[in-house]
């Protein structure tokens, strides 16, 4: 028996708005992401947020040219809101990513485990190595180091915007610092296959 189109709706206007929030979020870590990455590190004071100052203008100028736009060219809607719909449907999670409290739990252990194999004795790893090591495992073929950053996000693991491994510069990595605490008790074992949920 085919779904009554009420409901249809109510649940594409649910996932829509799931989507929204996660897109939303998603938004909002990388432009804190960008500023954070405006701080010198080798200066001290004021001089070392200068830049970070500098990006939070450039973002609210721009928040305030789009603003205008829009209020200026309200034709401009028919463009941009459906363009926004379908960012927020691509930004729903795959339907293979883990739902409930306990399969999230399992996932975050299991990526944990992988992230202190691939740390090692050192302080961090870059996303790009996580993700390198990922893909010769068969896994995010079609990741990009921002789709490995929004997971690792989604099961609580922090992500750092400036982080030196492996005598490279600064770029999105890991601390082993930063990293939680696995939700299960025992010293964490990493399986040499990598989780699908990061």
């Amino acid at each position: 028996k085919s779904e009554p189109e009420a409901t249809k709706a109510e649940r594409a206007a649910r996932t829509l708005t799931a989507g929204q929030q996660i897109l939303i979020r998603r938004l909002a870590a990388r432009a804190a992401d960008w500023v954070r990455a405006g701080r010198r590190d080798d200066l001290d004071g004021v001089a070392a947020i200068l830049g970070c100052l500098l990006r939070i203008a450039i973002l609210g100028a721009g928040a305030a040219g789009a603003w205008w736009l829009l209020r200026r060219w309200p034709a401009t809607f028919w463009i941009a809101v459906p363009l926004w719909c379908w960012a927020a449907i691509r930004a729903i999670p795959d339907e293979d990513e883990p739902e409930d409290e306990q399969s999230r739990a399992t996932a975050r252990d299991d990526v944990l485990a992988l992230l202190h194999t691939l740390l090692g004795d050192r302080d961090a790893v870059h996303l790009s190595e996580v993700l390198k090591h990922l893909q010769e495992k068969g896994q995010g073929k079609d990741w990009k180091v921002s789709d490995l950053k929004a997971r690792l996000e989604r099961l609580g693991i922090p992500v750092a915007p400036k982080v030196k491994a492996g005598g490279k510069g600064p770029t999105r990595g890991v601390r082993k610092a930063d990293l939680p605490p696995l939700s299960q008790p025992g010293t964490p074992e990493a399986s040499p296959a990598p989780s699908t949920a990061a």
